[in-house]
C-alpha cells in the first residue's frame, strides 16, 4: 500500500532560524500518527507546510501523490485541516459557518445539507447550530473547527492539538471519532499530550529542535524509558531501607526507589540494568529471603520519561554544536 502522506527532508527557515530541519516520514491509510514535541519544536510549522499554508525552504511533501508546492489545490481537496486555534468567523452561527465551508468545498442543495448535518452530528454540535461562534466555549469552538475539517470526508486529516480546551468527556468523544475514522484515512495528530498517543495513535513521531528524534510504535518507544521492565513491589514499610540496600547489590539491578504509603506499607521500584527483564529473578530472590509481598507487577515504561529523554538530549546536542 502506497503512503498517502510523504515528507521528504522537509525544511523551513525563518531568516537565520531553522524551524524545521530535514523532516522525513510517511503515513499510510489506517495509521494515526502522533506528532509529538515540546513547544517550539516545529510541529505546527511542519503541518502548515503539509497543508500548503507555508512553502518549504527545501525538501518536499506529497499528499495522495500531489506535491504541496506544485499542486496545492489538489492537496487541499484531499485533506482536512484543524489548525492550531482554529480561526473561525465569530459573528456567524455554527450552521452558517459550516454551510459556508461546504459551499467553498463545492457542495450545494441537498448534498450541502447532508454534509453539514453529518459533520455537526459527528462533532456533537447539533445543540448549538443556531448560536454565533463567538458565544461558544473554547471546547465548542474546537469542535466547530473539527467539523469543518471533516465535512468533505477527506482521505487525509491533519489535526493540530484536536483536544485543546476540551473537558474529559469531550476529549473522549473526539478520540472515539478519530478511532472510528482511522481505518479509512491517514491521520496526523499533533499534540504534546502524551495520553493522546496511548488513546488513538498507532505510531509516534517525536520532533525536537526541528528534527525527528524518534519514529516508532508507542510500545517500542516505552522500551527507551528508564522504567521499562521496572518492578514495583509492595511490602511492609518496616525495614524497607535495609531491604532496598540488599536489592541494590543484585547484579541485574541498577537502582531501587522507595515510595512510602500512608497505610504502613511501602513500594520498592526496582529499576533493571539495560532494561532487561528481572521480574522472575527478583521474585525468586524475595521468596528466598522470606519477604512478604502484597503486590508485584512489571512496568511497561512511561512515554513521558521517553519524551523527556529524547527532547532534552536533542537540546543538549544542539547547545553543544552552537
Amino acid at each position: 500500500m502506497e503512503p498517502m502522506v510523504v515528507l521528504d527532508r522537509l525544511t523551513r527557515d525563518f531568516g537565520p532560524v531553522r524551524a524545521v530541519d530535514s523532516v522525513s516520514f510517511s503515513v499510510r491509510r489506517g495509521e494515526v500518527v502522533g506528532f509529538l514535541g515540546p513547544n517550539g519544536a516545529g510541529k505546527t510549522t511542519t503541518m502548515r507546510m503539509i497543508t500548503g499554508y507555508l512553502l518549504p525552504t527545501s525538501g518536499t511533501a506529497r499528499v495522495m501523490g500531489f506535491d504541496v508546492v506544485e499542486a496545492p489545490l489538489e492537496v487541499k481537496r484531499r485533506l482536512g485541516y484543524l489548525p492550531e486555534g482554529a480561526p473561525l468567523y465569530g459573528d456567524m452561527t455554527v450552521e452558517a459557518l459550516l454551510r459556508f465551508v461546504a459551499e467553498v468545498r463545492g457542495y450545494s442543495g441537498a448534498e450541502k445539507r447532508r454534509r453539514v448535518g453529518e459533520a455537526a452530528e459527528k462533532a456533537q454540535l447539533l445543540d448549538v447550530l443556531r448560536q454565533p461562534v463567538d458565544t461558544l466555549s473554547k471546547g465548542y469552538k474546537r469542535r466547530v473547527g473539527l467539523a469543518q475539517a471533516i465535512l468533505h470526508d477527506p482521505p487525509v486529516l491533519i489535526l493540530d492539538e484536536p483536544t485543546d480546551g476540551l473537558d474529559p468527556n469531550q476529549k473522549y468523544d473526539v478520540r472515539r471519532l478519530v478511532q472510528e475514522m482511522a481505518p479509512h484515512k491517514a491521520i496526523i495528530v499533533s499534540t504534546h499530550i502524551l495520553e493522546e498517543v496511548d488513546a488513538v495513535c498507532t505510531r509516534a513521531v517525536v520532533i525536537a529542535r526541528g528534527r525527528v528524534v524518534a519514529d516508532a510504535h508507542p510500545d517500542e518507544l516505552r522500551t527507551l524509558s528508564p522504567r521499562h521492565n521496572a518492578v514495583r513491589v509492595r511490602i511492609a514499610a518496616d525495614g524497607v531501607e535495609g531491604l532496598a540496600k540488599q536489592i541494590r547489590r543484585l547484579p541485574v539491578v541498577r537502582e531501587v526507589e522507595i515510595e512510602r504509603a500512608m497505610d504502613g506499607m511501602a513500594d520498592l521500584v526496582v529499576l533493571p540494568r539495560d532494561g532487561r527483564e528481572i521480574a522472575a529473578d527478583l521474585l525468586g530472590w524475595l521468596r528466598a529471603q522470606g519477604v512478604a509481598v502484597t503486590e508485584f507487577f512489571v512496568e511497561q515504561g512511561r512515554l513521558d520519561d521517553v519524551f523527556r529523554v529524547l527532547t532534552t538530549r536533542a537540546e543538549r546536542e544542539a547547545a553543544a554544536h552552537a
